[in-house]
């Protein structure tokens, strides 16, 4: 039964996933990095070493049991499809996938970890047709916000062009400034969630933008206004995702101006949360990655794995 390994060591999670070409089956493994109580982040050297011991505890954990035949190997070993794109956590990641390539003697193929978000969405979402089409995917995370062009791609299966960006802070990087303000623990998104299905305060909210690019750093001041004021933990929470949810529509809004009639998926670790989920769905129509294949992992890199290789042995 052939599989197909993934690898991702992104800046906040270590984790390795096995592709079963057979049934379609996906098996997984991931660990968050330690991150310091009431720190919002973690230096890229510190990264760098928890990867390095957490790896392959990783892939013993998914590799424990296993007597299969693994034919190829993928790994995230770049944040974006661009030149010059670095972050030295996926050094990590690339160095252990081509020693377990020349030891096993398979493939190796490498990929962008924005490329394995949007796979991974795809993958979980049973859409993965829409790779031999042209879409727009959103990766919404602590270290991006950005909305894709994506089309086919023979060599690196998909292609991707930014389409659109914050001009300053990442969406992630707001929910868990704001929610380690508010006292949660890092990452902040799913204690911010449950407190903002608690508030029961009007909202008034508008997003900042130029053309479809966005400004998320102004929502931070908003948000330590009313902390100082006094408001409440589930206002506040509250206040933070829907500045998101109306940021992010109101840019895929403008974008579907441009390039009517494409597909709209959504991945990246904030786009896990249920209520920005649940309202893009009845309002747009788009396609989102299950929670579980929402935040950094190395599914959509596995799954990346098995189309290149089923493309270059055309199987």
């Amino acid at each position: 039964m052939p599989y197909f390994l993934g690898i991702d060591t992104s800046n906040y999670t270590t984790s390795a996933s096995l592709y079963n070409s057979e049934d379609g089956s996906m098996l997984f493994r991931k660990k968050l990095l330690p991150v310091k109580s009431g720190e919002c982040g973690i230096r890229q050297s510190d990264a760098v070493f928890h990867h390095v011991q957490q790896l392959p505890e990783i892939i013993s954990r998914l590799l424990d049991g296993f007597d299969g035949k693994i034919e190829a190997i993928g790994v995230s070993s770049r944040p974006r499809d661009i030149e010059g794109s670095y972050m030295p956590c996926f050094t990590v990641g690339l160095s252990s996938a081509e020693i377990l390539s020349s030891v096993l003697r398979v493939p190796l193929y490498k990929f962008s970890h924005q490329s394995g978000h949007i796979a991974a969405a795809l993958y979980s979402a049973d859409k993965t047709e829409l790779m031999k089409e042209r879409f727009l995917a959103f990766h919404v995370s602590g270290g991006t916000t950005e909305a894709i062009l994506v089309s086919p791609d023979m060599k690196k299966i998909i292609n991707t062009e930014i389409a659109a960006r914050t001009l300053d802070l990442n969406a992630g990087q707001l929910i868990d400034r704001v929610g380690v303000m508010l006292g949660l623990s890092f990452p902040c998104g799913r204690e911010l969630e449950s407190l903002a299905l608690e508030n029961t305060e009007r909202l008034n909210v508008k997003a900042t933008l130029k053309g479809a690019d966005c400004c998320l750093s102004g929502i931070e001041n908003i948000c330590r206004k009313a902390y100082d004021d006094g408001r409440t933990k589930e206002y506040i929470s509250a206040l933070c995702l829907k500045y998101v949810e109306n940021t992010i529509e109101e840019m895929c809004l403008r974008l579907l101006e441009k390039y009517k009639g494409l597909p709209v998926v959504f991945s990246g670790g904030v786009m896990s949360n249920g209520i920005i989920k649940n309202n893009f769905e009845k309002k747009l129509g788009a396609y989102f990655a299950k929670p579980e294949f929402s935040a950094d992992n190395a599914s959509g890199t596995a799954f990346l794995c098995y189309c290149k290789h089923k493309i270059d042995n055309r199987i």
